[in-house]
């Protein structure tokens, strides 16, 4: 590659702002989509919403600068984990705090499993066939949330807002197809702006909720830290099952840039960033904020701006940081119709199922039919239970409720069984 910085660089003044702004513009959007999703879940006040979104925002910066300088030290990324989310909306119903216990508890094994070692352990158990359906299952196993985004309720007709989200996810892709590529880490961004205000010129400002009157320009948010353990036995199982996931997102997404920069030290790297991220999650538990991970589009910035220098996200970290004092800025920012999160979000999670199907291509041997049984049955019954009814679900035991109502925790489950248990004798016999 023709990188013209390298990763520990630092470009001049003009080039440096406008690398970090442009990070910037990546990060931003991803943090609003999962901040809506995850404030609306758990409040109904927009400005608590509001508070929760700079939370979230001063976690990210703050874990941002510290993966720069003391963790995996690489131009990558971080924003909230949509594993953790599958945990937080399979939790519906219960208290908060205990939510935000198990990620902090989650947190705190995840570090401790780098640090020890024992993450090489578990590494494992995560065979490619198994790896492929986490990666299908994060992303199967949200549609039905996608779905309630694609349609919300209002004066729009579901025709018209399932209309509306079809030709802003095909200009998204064709986007995709042919911007060049300094311009393809901004489609989302471009399509949060372009969606909003195609939104409101279509349907009016009566289907557009803006942020509160009255927010303040510059306000703190240091309140309603997660100080009392409240832990439900089946909330701490299926959090502990999607920090699996969490940690194959965040060992892919290290592995990737290391790669990508042909580093000679990437085993350190992983240890350090998987540490990090471990305690990034216990901060975050104790903010009652979701979890941070490292993001896997790094790379395709790099490969298009041809800057593969670290420092330029230090920039990044500290403008995120200053953003979430300001609660205006971020009600503004985060004024974005639920459809066009839900577009979005569509666009980031085909992007995931492309990664699961690569992954299974990837295997010596090539496709054959075990593997599409060891893939396909897990991500089935996944999608399967996270398709379930309320009237269903409320059926289930309260404290199972989050194990056997996790689409995510049942697929893994399965893919487990299938992959380490059913196939294994055979496979043997195979090689």
């Amino acid at each position: 590659m023709d990188l013209r910085y390298k990763l520990d660089d630092t470009p001049p003044f003009g080039e440096f702002v406008l690398s970090g702004l442009q990070w910037l513009a990546i990060s931003v959007p991803g943090i609003i989509v999962i901040a809506k999703i995850v404030g609306g879940l758990h409040f109904t006040d927009q400005s608590v919403q509001i508070s929760y979104l700079q939370k979230l925002v001063f976690v990210i910066g703050i874990v941002l600068v510290a993966q720069v300088f003391w963790g995996h030290r690489l131009p990558l990324i971080i924003g909230p984990s949509t594993v953790l989310l599958i945990g937080m909306i399979a939790s519906a119903g219960f208290d908060p705090t205990t939510i935000y216990a198990s990620i902090m508890m989650g947190g705190s094994l995840l570090f401790l499993t780098a640090v020890t070692g024992l993450f090489g352990l578990l590494q494992k158990l995560f065979t490619l066939r198994v790896v492929a359906v986490v990666l299908l299952l994060i992303a199967f196993t949200l549609m039905p949330t996608v779905l309630g985004l694609l349609i919300p309720p209002g004066p729009v007709l579901p025709h018209q807002s399932m209309s509306f989200a079809f030709l802003l996810i095909l200009c998204m892709f064709v986007s995709q197809r042919y911007l060049p590529p300094v311009w393809k880490s901004a489609i989302i961004f471009f399509a949060m702006v372009a969606g909003t205000c195609a939104w409101v010129i279509i349907f009016s400002s009566s289907s557009f909720h803006a942020a509160p009157r009255g927010l303040p320009v510059l306000s703190g948010f240091f309140h309603d830290f997660t100080t009392s353990f409240s832990v439900a036995p089946g909330v701490l199982i299926s959090f502990l099952f999607c920090f699996l996931g969490l940690s194959i997102n965040d060992l892919g997404s290290i592995e990737s840039v290391s790669v990508l920069l042909k580093l000679p030290d990437m085993r350190q790297r992983v240890n350090r960033g998987i540490s990090l991220t471990g305690l990034a999650n216990l901060a975050s538990g104790f903010f009652g904020v979701i979890g941070p991970v490292n993001f896997s589009l790094s790379p395709g910035v790099i490969l298009s701006t041809g800057c593969a220098s670290r420092f330029t996200l230090v920039l990044t970290g500290v403008l995120l940081v200053l953003l979430a004092f300001s609660p205006a800025v971020l009600g503004f920012v985060g004024s974005v119709p639920p459809v066009v999160i839900g577009c979005v979000l569509t666009y980031l999670l085909t992007f995931q199922v492309a990664a699961g199907f690569a992954t299974i291509g990837q295997e010596e041997k090539g496709f054959r039919l075990e593997s599409g049984i060891a893939v396909g049955l897990p991500v089935l019954m996944g999608t399967a239970v996270s398709m379930l009814p309320a009237r269903i679900l409320g059926t289930f035991p309260l404290v199972l409720r989050p194990v056997i109502g996790n689409g995510f925790v049942i697929g893994v489950l399965v893919a487990f069984i299938l992959e380490h248990v059913v196939y294994k004798e055979r496979r043997g016999a195979k090689e």
